[in-house]
């Protein structure tokens, strides 16, 4: 870990907009294996883990055939369909132009999540997945990570667990009251304001919870 501190963010539908590829990917399982999944239905919830999701379609002792299917699929389907959301590019930009570095902690396989960055052009300066919600804090503190930004509930978790403020943004599936509830210091609309409020909490030598 550097000396400088930094800013972590989730992946999907906190940096970037995933469901056009996991959608296809999702049919494509569909084809593959037989097995009905409501692909609309799976991308509306974007956040636990793959196996969380698969185990609503496929029986626990196909879960993992699933699985491996599914990222066979997802590495030649996902990625280029994938978007940056309204905001992401100019928020990366703030946090290195403020002298702060970029951490990318995400539910998303490592490798997977690695080739949405690449292909967006968007270089953290640590990537740490296969992590969800408490399960994030460690690489938050290992990180130095002063502030997580996330969609979903349990982003807020993993913030709250390592001891940092949680800012919410509302772009994927879970709502303000939601994210506040779940300890969210700050809640946003979506990244295109994060720069102004990057502006007033990123003061001094800690983090501030506003």
């Amino acid at each position: 870990m550097t000396d400088a501190p930094a800013v972590g963010f989730d992946l999907d539908m906190t940096l970037i907009d995933s469901r056009p590829g996991i959608r296809e990917a999702y049919r494509a399982l569909t084809a593959a294996t037989g097995v009905f999944v409501d692909a609309d239905l799976a991308v509306s919830r974007l956040g636990p883990p793959l196996r969380t999701e698969l185990r609503h379609w496929f029986p626990e002792d196909r879960v993992e055939e699933a699985v491996t299917t599914y990222r066979a699929l997802y590495r030649e389907l996902a990625i280029t369909p994938s978007l940056p959301l309204p905001g992401a590019a100019e928020t990366l930009e703030a946090v290195r132009a403020a002298g702060l570095r970029i951490v990318v902690v995400t539910s998303k396989l490592g490798r997977l999540a690695r080739l949405h960055l690449d292909h967006l052009g968007m270089h953290p300066d640590e990537l740490a997945g296969d992590l969800f919600a408490e399960g994030k804090a460690a690489a938050l503190t290992e990180h130095g990570v002063r502030w997580y930004v996330g969609d979903h509930v349990a982003d807020m978790v993993a913030a709250s667990t390592a001891g940092v403020p949680g800012i919410g943004v509302t772009t994927g599936p879970c709502s303000e009251a939601e994210l506040r509830e779940a300890g969210a210091a700050h809640v946003l609309p979506d990244l295109t304001v994060f720069p102004a409020l990057l502006a007033e909490i990123a003061v001094g030598p800690g983090p501030s919870a506003g």
